[in-house]
């Protein structure tokens, strides 16, 4: 069993270290006559363990994450991004010439629609496997 602590406190602790971390200790008559003593802490007379304080939170996160639906977000994600570092490393938008938020609202458009333009361009302009195949 592993407990925050093994004797009273006249005042209350709340066990939480610098970084926000509870430390678990088991008994070491406990791991003494436990059979997985070996595999469990084999250079330590006692079991210990660090839960972070937030760990109910990544649990949560971490029960999220095996949806449907994180995965279609995560694909997503990945979509928005790269059109955003496309943005910054092909059409320069790595900082904005513009002032204030109207400025800025019109050069992010303007980058947008040539960004738009582009990929309307490459998509009209397609040529059929067949057709290629023909011209050669």
């Amino acid at each position: 069993m592993l407990r925050r602590q093994w004797r009273p406190f006249k005042t209350l602790r709340t066990h939480v270290t610098k970084a926000d971390t509870i430390i678990y200790r088991s008994s070491q008559a406990d791991c003494a006559t436990c059979p997985m003593k070996a595999r469990c802490c084999p250079d330590t007379p006692t079991r210990k363990i660090a839960r972070s304080v937030h760990e109910a939170a990544r649990d949560v996160a971490r029960d999220i994450a095996k949806t449907d639906a994180y995965k279609q977000s995560r694909k997503d994600r990945k979509k928005v991004e790269m059109l955003f570092a496309h943005l910054k490393g092909i059409l320069k938008l790595d900082r904005l010439r513009l002032r204030g938020p109207n400025g800025a609202h019109d050069e992010f458009l303007l980058a947008a629609t040539a960004q738009n333009l582009r990929r309307m361009a490459r998509w009209l302009c397609q040529v059929e496997p067949e057709t290629a195949s023909m011209a050669i």
